[in-house]
């Protein structure tokens, strides 16, 4: 059996666009199992349009988006900005409301989905802030928090846009290593990334949108540069190709 064979996301010359607007052409791969791919390119490069193609909210302009993992296994953790902090809900909410997508919304938890929710707050923790409204946690709980839902949904595809961002650095080193044991576990794993060590500590394939175009690169192809931002911009050969 190929690899591609294996591979439960695939691009066949995929055509996108906004308003009527080509975003992206041509565009070929496929996501591994395992694998974590980091996304990666400047503003405006299509990084958005591509993860709504892959979620089966933009519909091609031509070529197709094969993807056989489950939708009820597929998961997407946008950016925290996207969050409404004034709904009234907790950490424990948040997190059991990732059994939704295959036990229903309005179903009651079991003694089993306490559990398991129990589990990973400990796994992330969070344990402490399990009764704590959203809105009065640093960035770096709501993150853990938002992984916990993933991880009560046993996601198989997660997509996430700048995880990392916002957040303190034990953070970061605890949804690294959440993330890594997801890949390993088998879930296949696309990160929207515009820091250099955080695609060198986590990314195993790189997929980088530039001029309407994608290409395939290797973590170790990439270089980079310092620059007087915070963020460290890629750059390939010397050219640059993304920035915060």
């Amino acid at each position: 059996m190929s690899q591609r064979s294996l591979s439960r996301l695939q691009l066949h010359n995929l055509h996108l666009a906004q308003a009527r607007r080509t975003v992206l052409e041509h565009l070929e791969g496929d996501f591994k199992p395992g694998a974590i791919t980091a996304l990666i390119g400047a503003n405006g490069a299509g990084k958005s349009t591509l993860i709504q193609a892959i979620m089966g909210e933009l519909r091609p302009i031509s070529g197709e988006v094969v993807c056989t993992v489950a939708k009820e296994r597929r998961a997407w953790l946008p950016q925290q900005l996207a969050l409404d902090l004034t709904f009234p809900m907790s950490v424990e909410e948040l997190v059991m409301t990732g059994s939704w997508p295959s036990h229903g919304a309005l179903t009651g938890y079991c003694a089993a989905h306490y559990r398991k929710g129990r589990e990973i707050m400990a796994r992330l923790g969070i344990s402490h802030l399990a009764h704590r409204p959203l809105g009065e946690l640093s960035g770096g709980q709501r993150q853990r928090a938002l992984i916990g839902r993933t991880l009560m949904q046993e996601a198989e595809l997660l997509l996430l846009d700048e995880p990392f961002a916002n957040v303190d650095s034990e953070t970061v080193d605890i949804l690294i290593r959440i993330l890594r044991q997801m890949a390993d576990d088998g879930a296949t794993i696309i990160v929207v990334l515009h820091d250099m060590d955080h695609l060198r500590r986590l990314a195993d394939e790189v997929l980088m949108l530039n001029g309407g175009h994608g290409r395939w690169v290797a973590p170790s192809a990439l270089t980079h540069q310092h620059a007087p931002a915070q963020v460290v911009p890629f750059t390939m050969g010397g050219r640059h190709v993304g920035s915060a």
